[in-house]
């Protein structure tokens, strides 16, 4: 008898311990599960070629979000940071075209990215609006001044020019924007995970009343993470603008931040804020970067795509919720 209670309670500790794994790093075993599933789809899928060229793919939307994990854990959101990639382009593009070097140009679009951070922060902190009507009215604004900046149709930039280099150069065999995502990745971790700011990201996340009475400027904490997501934007912006040498009114940065809040869910950061990882993120881009590269190679329509990161979206959600 004693022998079955010490079986049973074997087991009831390894269950939970699965459950725990399971709720705090399932996000790991979906990508391992897609991995091995896309390794049989498709021949194509494990080769050098293709693993970089999902890195490259991944490399823009995953920069930002590493933005919108600190947003989202600070208790936020920004639909924004589509249509303010795209404003960064067009002043980065309209600058190198009046004969501003590079760096300055560079300088300056990543300037506005953080500028128009800084409003959103300010405005949310201090107004005590809502992130999600502050960034969508950013995000309109934003759009009808890249519309309006290339008067309704596209800024080309020079296609020859050493700026190209960020978006399409490699280092030996790695892409140039997959080295500057991986930079990122290692900076964002460490600001979440080892600096004061991040603790006090986390703080006011799970209770701004908490975070207040334990001596935390809020507002200030808010403020700096719509900064941190207007430079990851920016960043973005230099690396898609390099690599196309052009910016569309119509398409730059559609979505993204559909994109980029899907990879922070997917990654087991809740929209309730309070809790989250850079890592989780990244596997969540990753995962999805995946869907879309073996869709192509299983030649299934790219119409669908949002299609299946929607149905996705809605599992992790429900998945959160019943880890609760």
């Amino acid at each position: 008898m004693e022998y079955k209670d010490t079986v049973l309670k074997k087991d009831n500790i390894l269950m939970k311990g699965f459950k725990s794994l399971w709720k705090d790093h399932g996000y790991v075993f979906a990508l391992i599960v897609l991995l091995i599933f896309a390794a049989i789809a498709s021949p194509q899928f494990m080769t050098q070629t293709n693993i970089f060229n999902i890195l490259r793919q991944t490399s823009i939307v995953g920069i930002i979000a590493l933005g919108m994990t600190f947003v989202i854990i600070s208790g936020g959101i920004d639909l924004s940071v589509g249509s303010v990639l795209a404003v960064c382009g067009v002043i980065i593009l309209l600058l190198q075209n009046e004969g501003v070097p590079i760096f300055l140009s560079i300088l300056a679009g990543c300037g506005v990215g953080m500028a128009i951070g800084a409003a959103n922060g300010f405005i949310i902190a201090k107004a005590k609006l809502a992130p999600f009507i502050v960034t969508l009215a950013t995000m309109t604004i934003a759009r009808s001044l890249v519309i309006f900046l290339s008067d309704g149709s596209s800024i080309i930039g020079d296609a020859s020019s050493d700026f190209t280099i960020i978006g399409n150069g490699k280092i030996g065999p790695i892409p140039i924007p997959v080295l500057i995502f991986l930079a990122a990745i290692l900076v964002c971790h460490f600001m979440l995970q080892k600096t004061k700011f991040g603790r006090y990201v986390f703080s006011v996340g799970g209770s701004e009343t908490t975070a207040v009475y334990s001596g935390i400027k809020v507002d200030k904490i808010k403020i700096l993470t719509y900064m941190l997501i207007g430079l990851t934007v920016s960043i973005a912006a230099v690396i898609e603008t390099a690599r196309l040498a052009s910016v569309s009114s119509a398409s730059s940065g559609l979505y993204y931040e559909m994109d980029a809040i899907a990879a922070v869910i997917i990654g087991g950061t809740p929209l309730t804020g309070g809790k989250g990882t850079i890592i989780g993120t990244v596997v969540g881009i990753i995962i999805l970067g995946i869907i879309g590269n073996i869709m192509n190679l299983m030649n299934i329509s790219p119409y669908l795509n949002g299609a299946v990161k929607g149905i996705i979206i809605l599992i992790a959600v429900l998945l959160q919720k019943r880890g609760k």
